[in-house]
C-alpha cells in the first residue's frame, strides 16, 4: 500500500522566513538550508515504525496476538493489512515496543519467515514494507540502525533471501523471506517463533508454516484479500474460526480512517462490480457463484416492535457437530413481507441445552423442521423432532413441505430468492450470524455447497411452512421477543 497510509496527515511545511530560523541556521545559504532539510527528511524516512499509528481495527488484530496462535486480517485491497503486519513484525524481530503495545512481546531475539506468493511479489511488498527500496535500506518498518546484515535472493533482481537485525536484548534475530511457488517442501525443517504469510498460501503451505512455530509455542499471522473463495484457508477462520486458537479481524474500506466518503464511493466504484465485496470489504469473492447474489441493503431493516397480530413461525435445522441453528419469522399478511427477527446457533448441544433459550422465543411458537428430524436416537429411540417436542416446543406435526408437498432445496431456495428480490423478505440488521452465512451461501460447479448454511436452511425451513404461522398471544397481551423492546 502506498507508504503514508498509516501516519497521520500534518499540514504542509510553511516556507520557511528567516527570521523564524534559529540564530545559527540565519547565516547560512539558501542551498545549505536545503541540505539541512533534505537530511532530516532522510533521518525520518529511517525511523517509519516510531510513526506508525495503526487504525482501530489493525489495533484490534494486533491485541490478538496476546491470546491467539493463528491470526487472520482479512481486509480490502490497499487498507493497510501488510503495513500493519510489517510494523509488528519489525517490532518482534527488534524487541522495540511503545508503551501501549496491546500485543504479544518477545524479551528474546526471534527467528521468522515471511511468505509471499512468489519471489518478484514478495521483493515489491514485503520486503519494501520491511526493508525499504533497494539502495534504501532502512527506510522501511526496520530501523535503519537495527539492520546488521542482508543476503541477496539468487536469480530474482534485488530480491532478498536473509535479513540480520539487532535485537535490544543484544542478540540477533533473522528473517528470511519464502514463497509458496517453490511448493511445501521448502517450508519444512525449520523451527521458528513466527512466520508471516502475506497474500493467502496454499493448505498445505500453511500447515507447514505453522508447524514450523509448534516447538517454540511461537504464532502465525495472515493478511489478505480474499480473492480465491471460500478457500480451505479461509474456511479455517471465516465465517468463524474452526479452533479457539484462530482469530479473525475483518477490515473494510469504512475502516481506513484517512478516506472521506467520497473518496471511498470513487474507489469501490473502480472495482469490477463482482470483486466489490472482497476489494472494499475483505468479503470472499463468490462471483455468479454466490446462491443470493444481493446487497446487504436490500433486505436489511432496523428492529421494530411486531404487531401483535401478525403471525410467527420458527424454523429449526439440527446438528450437532455443525451447529443447530434456529431463526424466527414474522409475516405482514398485508404486504406479505416475512422478516427474519431472531437467531440461534449452537454446536454439539443436545435438545436439553437447546429448547430453553428457543421456549424463551413464546412457548405457543409452531416450529417447522426438515426430514432427518424423523431420525432415531439410538438411546432412547425418539424421533429428534419427538425429542424437542419434550423439552416443550411445539414442533409442527409433520417435517417441512410446501403446500404440494415438496420440499427441494432448490425450490426453497428459489423461494427466498425470489421474495429478496420483490422486497418480501427483510432481516433484522443486528444479526450478525444469519448475514454471514448470507455472505457465503455460494454453489459450486452449479450445486449449492452445503456448508456454514445451518441459518440458511432454518430459514428456508420456516417460509415452506409460512401457511402455518400463528400470532403469538398469551393473557392478552403478546409474548415478548428476547430483544429489549421489541415484542
Amino acid at each position: 500500500m502506498p507508504r503514508g497510509d498509516n501516519f497521520r496527515k500534518r499540514p504542509a511545511d510553511p516556507v520557511p522566513v528567516i527570521a523564524d530560523l534559529p540564530p545559527e541556521l540565519r547565516d547560512l545559504s539558501p542551498e545549505a538550508l536545503e541540505g539541512l532539510k533534505a537530511e532530516a527528511a532522510q533521518l525520518l524516512s529511517e525511523r517509519a515504525l516510531e510513526q506508525y499509528q495503526p487504525y482501530t481495527k489493525q489495533q484490534a488484530f494486533h491485541a490478538a496476538g496476546k491470546s491467539f496462535r493463528e491470526r487472520l486480517l482479512m481486509a480490502g485491497n490497499q487498507l493497510g493489512k501488510t503495513w500493519s503486519a510489517g510494523a509488528e513484525c519489525a517490532m518482534h524481530l527488534t524487541g522495540e515496543y511503545p508503551d501501549c503495545w496491546p500485543g504479544r512481546r518477545f524479551e528474546k531475539p526471534i527467528a521468522m519467515w515471511a511468505g509471499g506468493v512468489t519471489a518478484e511479489a514478495l521483493r515489491d511488498t514485503v520486503q519494501r514494507v520491511l526493508m525499504g527500496r533497494k539502495d534504501h535500506y532502512g527506510t522501511g518498518m526496520i530501523p535503519k540502525r537495527a539492520i546488521l546484515d542482508h543476503t541477496s535472493a539468487r536469480g530474482i533482481a534485488d530480491a532478498l533471501d536473509t535479513v540480520t537485525v539487532r535485537h535490544k536484548s543484544g542478540g540477533k534475530s533473522l528473517l528470511a523471506f519464502k514463497s509458496y511457488e517453490k511448493g511445501r517442501e521448502k517450508w519444512q525443517g525449520e523451527t521458528l517463533d513466527l512466520v508471516w504469510f502475506d497474500e493467502e498460501p496454499p493448505a498445505d503451505i500453511y500447515t507447514e508454516g505453522l508447524a514450523r512455530t509448534n516447538a517454540t509455542g511461537g504464532f502465525v499471522m495472515l493478511t489478505f484479500t480474499p480473492l480465491l473463495g471460500m478457500s480451505e484457508v479461509v474456511r479455517l477462520f471465516y465465517p468463524r474460526p474452526t479452533t479457539p486458537d484462530r482469530h479473525v479481524t475483518s477490515m473494510t474500506i469504512y475502516d481506513v480512517e484517512h478516506y472521506t466518503d467520497e473518496q471511498r464511493a470513487t474507489i469501490i466504484a473502480s472495482y469490477p462490480a463482482h470483486e466489490r465485496d472482497a476489494r472494499a470489504k475483505g468479503i470472499p469473492v463468490l462471483g455468479s457463484g454466490r446462491v443470493f447474489p444481493l446487497p446487504e441493503t436490500a433486505i436489511t431493516v432496523e428492529p421494530f416492535a411486531i404487531p401483535s397480530h401478525w403471525p410467527q413461525i420458527g424454523g429449526i435445522d439440527f446438528g450437532w457437530d455443525h451447529p443447530t441453528a434456529a431463526v424466527k419469522l414474522a409475516w405482514d399478511r398485508d404486504t406479505d413481507v416475512v422478516y427474519v427477527t431472531a437467531t440461534h446457533r449452537q454446536s454439539e448441544a443436545t435438545p436439553v441445552q437447546i429448547a430453553p433459550t428457543l421456549k424463551a422465543w413464546g412457548p405457543e411458537l409452531p416450529w417447522a423442521w426438515p426430514h432427518d428430524g424423523l431420525q432415531h436416537d439410538k438411546g432412547s429411540g425418539d424421533t429428534l423432532a419427538a425429542m424437542y417436542r419434550k423439552q416443550g416446543l411445539k414442533m409442527l406435526t409433520e417435517r417441512a413441505t410446501f403446500e404440494d408437498g415438496g420440499s427441494g432445496v432448490e425450490a426453497g431456495v428459489t423461494e427466498m430468492l425470489n421474495r429478496m428480490q420483490m422486497g418480501q423478505l427483510k432481516v433484522f440488521s443486528h444479526l450478525g450470524d444469519w448475514f454471514e452465512e448470507f455472505r457465503t451461501y455460494h454453489r459450486k460447479d452449479g450445486k449449492i455447497v452445503k456448508k456454514e448454511d445451518d441459518l440458511m436452511a432454518a430459514t428456508r425451513y420456516a417460509l415452506m411452512c409460512l401457511r402455518y404461522a400463528k400470532t403469538l398471544i398469551r393473557n392478552n397481551k403478546p409474548l415478548r421477543r428476547n430483544l429489549p423492546g421489541i415484542v
